[in-house]
């Protein structure tokens, strides 16, 4: 299973700006512009994407074989799309939700329609109203099958990396809640809970009114897999309530396939199979450079270490944190992750002593001599104590006595965000990645 290295590589959204921090649908027009300048440059024009409503953007980065690189990749695209919005009067607010009121304005495309209509056209809104930031890791070549999900011809060591991978990237999911939680306000009210999980994912055991609510199977974390046939029926049940909901909202199957639907799809899941090969987490909040990257290298060392020391990943019905036993890595079983730790996460956060102790377990595990970055994160696992997220740190601002945020505050907030990503983009490209980081954790 240690094999080969593995690539690496985000999407990240963004809403679009104008100078005065009011939201723009010039998405279209931007990413033309982007794509123009990128061709001129030799980079890929696919790098940047539009999304489904046209006051978001989505930035992705090539695949790549560290997280030095994925930063370079990321950075560069980035400087590239800001460089962009100076010629054009737009900018790039990175926070995962916006703090006023937003109405979005849709695409006209039969993959949206064929959504809205499953959905509902009132709570798929709350997709137009949040923005994410995806890690992909890579698998072996010919892992994945969108017809099947996973290739009949794939070997039992790629089989093996798969379901490790897809395992730990689920008792991954509450960290990133936790460590990316972004923007407090949604809808000009603050939530005192993890905005985007509420509305995107949503949650009928907990009363989150979001996207996926009614549609777990499809939009939430589903559960760990004790082996790659449970894995394949996971993917299968969820294709079949998918097609279920999309009959019982009248919509007719056939329009899903020719929108370009298939197994893999049918998933707007935290992790998923991705058609391109690898598993997917999207369950990060976008926020700025410098959280984002922190989480990828707390990740990308995570899987890599499972990885290189073939270690077997498994749910333990007592565990809370990571424990390395022999050749064994125990994780928090679903029911505790997906339901007290979860709403722990989403509502007190780092501040709750269960998710510090299960995030403690989880730099300790990732802190390992020769890992890249490894200082870097070594001094994060010391500093836990004082994390402080980018939702805390808005809040100790933008305090509000009634709850809800003003226009003008919101407006200072969205144009105060898109000054600091600005200033990290240059301050991270110009330097060395890690250097600036560790720096930011410890600047005496």
């Amino acid at each position: 299973m240690a094999g080969a290295d593995r690539r690496k590589g985000l999407e990240q959204e963004f809403f679009l700006v104008d100078e005065a921090g009011v939201l723009s649908n010039r998405a279209d027009e931007f990413l033309q512009r982007c794509q123009e300048v990128a061709e001129a440059a030799d980079r890929s024009p696919d790098y940047f994407a539009a999304e489904w409503v046209k006051s978001m953007i989505e930035i992705k980065t090539r695949p790549v074989y560290t997280v030095t690189d994925l930063a370079k990749e990321y950075l560069s695209n980035l400087k590239l799309a800001l460089q962009v919005g100076r010629e054009m009067g737009l900018r790039l607010y990175p926070l995962s939700t916006y703090p006023m009121h937003v109405m979005p304005v849709i695409r006209d495309k039969l993959w949206y329609h064929v959504q809205i209509r499953t959905i509902g056209y009132d709570r798929f809104l709350h997709a137009g109203r949040c923005t994410g930031t995806h890690l992909h890791l890579d698998l072996p070549e010919g892992t994945i099958d969108s017809r099947v999900g996973v290739s009949y011809d794939a070997t039992p060591a790629a089989r093996e990396e798969l379901l490790n991978t897809y395992n730990l990237a689920t008792a991954l999911d509450t960290a990133l809640i936790a460590l990316s939680r972004a923007c407090p306000f949604y809808e000009g009210r603050g939530m005192n809970m993890s905005a985007h999980t509420v509305h995107y994912r949503g949650s009928d055991t907990f009363g989150w009114e979001g996207v996926y609510t009614h549609l777990q199977p499809v939009g939430g974390l589903q559960p760990y897999a004790a082996s790659i046939e449970e894995l394949v029926e996971l993917q299968f049940a969820r294709y079949y309530a998918w097609l279920e909901a999309m009959d019982n909202a009248g919509v007719e199957r056939h329009l899903f396939s020719e929108a370009g639907g298939n197994l893999l799809k049918a998933a707007w899941n935290r992790v998923r199979l991705n058609n391109i090969g690898t598993v997917e987490m999207r369950g990060t909040d976008s926020n700025y450079p410098d959280v984002i990257l922190t989480l990828a290298a707390l990740v990308y060392s995570a899987v890599e270490r499972v990885r290189h020391e073939n270690l077997t990943v498994i749910p333990a019905k007592e565990a809370r944190t990571f424990e390395v036993s022999g050749n064994k890595l125990f994780v928090p079983d679903f029911k505790y992750l997906d339901g007290d730790l979860l709403y722990a996460v989403v509502t007190e956060g780092v501040k709750n002593p269960e998710v510090r102790a299960y995030l403690d377990s989880l730099l300790e595990f990732v802190v390992q001599d020769g890992c890249e970055g490894a200082h870097y994160l070594a001094k994060l696992r010391s500093s836990l104590g004082e994390y402080q997220t980018t939702e805390a740190d808005i809040l100790q601002e933008f305090a509000t006595a009634t709850g809800e945020i003003s226009r003008d505050e919101g407006l200072r907030l969205v144009l105060q965000s898109c000054d600091k990503l600005e200033e990290q983009v240059s301050s991270l490209d110009e330097q060395p990645l890690l250097a600036v980081l560790e720096a930011k954790i410890d600047p005496g």
